[in-house]
């Protein structure tokens, strides 16, 4: 599960850096940066379905709540900031998806940190 949080952290920080550069330059999001949101949102599919697999597997989660917790609302962070740019045609929109991949990447951070607690404590 590390594996696939790295992945999906990176991949919102690049589309993240890419979405701010457009804010910088006054400009709202492009269709290839919603596509590009789409690969991120499909990388975390795959990451909630790695979990899932681990954890029928006999993976012990601590606090198994908040980890769920974290990756139901990590598959909406970008949707809602791609419903956000279509409705937003301006450069906020870009804004909107820099704070949405900045958010999803310290979920990644925190999942992985409770990911690693074990519940035999």
């Amino acid at each position: 599960m590390p594996v696939t949080a790295i992945v999906v952290a990176v991949l919102a920080l690049a589309l993240g850096a890419w979405a701010g550069v457009r804010a910088l330059r006054d400009q709202p999001v492009i269709l290839r940066q919603l596509v590009a949101a789409g690969v991120v949102e499909a990388a975390l599919v795959v990451q909630a379905v790695v979990a899932a697999v681990a954890v029928l597997g006999g993976h012990d989660l601590a606090e198994a709540a908040t980890f769920w917790g974290y990756l139901v609302f990590a598959l909406l962070v970008l949707p809602g900031a791609a419903v956000w740019a279509l409705v937003e045609r301006t450069r906020w929109s870009s804004v909107v998806l820099v704070v949405g991949c900045v958010t999803l990447a310290v979920m990644e951070v925190r999942m992985v940190q409770v990911w690693s607690q074990t519940g035999a404590s």
